[in-house]
């Protein structure tokens, strides 16, 4: 084992590719607050997390003022107790999305660092389950483009392999919604799967006439169909859907997911590893969901789920939309509509350095501990101007 000697944190911003847009929300940007970990004996991890455009300098302020600092002289390989420790050191502040993503952006380095050591892929290290995973598209099914063009998008698709395509709904009428289905399903036959994601937009009501409507399209799950803190009514829907309820990017405890699987409240989990604060609590959910015979699909973040589904044995899908191809020089590995995770040591993401310091957004770029660059300042850190 060696003790953390110095602490990067920085982050940039990554306007999306294409236009992203659902039932209550724009995707406006891509925060991107990365951590770089480097130990006594030299070696490095780095973790990220990200926010959809808003709140990234709250996290950078709690990862500059509070989280960062407490990790010099840390052992690095005590993963476990340094994410309670900094939970504990930000209780006031927690369950919440702020202090989850702060959290992550470091467990996740020091995942990629005990990798790293290890001389180990992310995907072996955390269990090694299944060696790819069938991949399903979301990037081209955002609520704003024509039904035509839903159609287009998920043909091809599935002519690359895919297992299936995921579409937004929320249209003012359930006729519209369901004219939009008809034309997928049109489109790809019965042997292509179909999910939707409703982003929170309906109350119990709505979503229950939506439900019957979804059956009827034979839609595969129906995502995040209300607020996600309304357990209850969750637990209703699915007792009267025969569609299969999905839930998680909303969420951020394990303790969240435990009181929806106790009282049957979705039938897939979709814990996102930035959101519930990092690894470390997002394998816990995996195998806590695995326990209730849940399967776990979670969202966003494929660059590194790929790992963490190929990781655990209840994780059937991998959702599409990739998010840092401008930072990185490493891409997916897909092979006939499959993800393979990376055979890399640690995380298996390349990040373009050159790239990510020409995107620093100015004020959050801070060193540290030893090793650093830059002149010591104001918070017993190094901070570059």
């Amino acid at each position: 084992m060696a003790r953390i000697e110095h602490v990067e944190i920085l982050m940039v911003d990554l306007p999306p590719a294409v236009e992203r847009v659902d039932a209550i929300q724009a995707f406006v940007s891509q925060e991107t607050p990365l951590v770089r970990i480097t130990d006594s004996e030299g070696a490095e991890g780095v973790g990220y997390a990200y926010t959809i455009g808003t709140g990234g300098p709250a996290i950078m302020s709690l990862l500059e003022r509070t989280l960062a600092p407490r990790l010099i002289g840390r052992e690095a390989e005590e993963i476990e107790a340094i994410w309670r420790d900094l939970l504990f050191a930000t209780h006031a502040t927690a369950v919440g999305a702020i202090t989850s993503l702060a959290l992550a952006a470091i467990d996740t380095a020091l995942w990629d660092l005990r990798c790293r050591r290890a001389g180990l892929p992310l995907w072996r290290m955390a269990g090694g389950a299944q060696p790819s995973v069938p991949l399903y598209t979301t990037e081209g099914g955002w609520l704003h483009l024509p039904a035509e063009a839903l159609a287009e998008d998920a043909a091809e698709m599935k002519a690359r392999g895919f297992s299936g395509a995921k579409l937004k709904i929320g249209k003012p009428s359930i006729a519209e919604d369901r004219a939009r289905l008809a034309g997928v399903r049109a489109a790809v036959g019965e042997d292509f799967r179909l999910m939707v994601d409703a982003n929170q937009a309906f109350d119990l009501a709505e979503a229950m006439r939506r439900a019957d409507m979804l059956a009827e399209a034979r839609v595969d799950w129906f995502e995040e169909p209300m607020p996600a803190d309304n357990v209850g009514a969750h637990a209703r829907l699915a007792r009267h859907s025969r569609v299969p309820i999905a839930v998680g990017e909303s969420m951020y405890s394990q303790a969240q997911f435990k009181d929806y699987l106790e009282q049957g409240a979705a039938s897939i989990v979709q814990a996102d590893v930035a959101r519930i604060g990092g690894i470390t609590p997002w394998l816990k959910v995996a195998h806590m969901a695995e326990g209730f015979n849940v399967s776990i699909c979670p969202h966003f973040l494929m660059e590194l789920h790929v790992s963490l589904v190929c990781a655990v044995p209840n994780a059937p899908l991998l959702e599409y939309i990739p998010q840092l191809d401008a930072i990185t020089t490493s891409r997916l590995d897909i092979r006939d509509g499959r993800a393979h995770p990376p055979e890399a040591p640690g995380l298996g993401i390349a990040w373009d350095w050159s790239e990510i310091r020409a995107r620093i957004v100015p004020g959050t770029h801070h060193n540290f501990g030893e090793g650093g660059t830059h002149a010591t300042h104001g918070h017993g850190h190094r901070a570059e101007a």
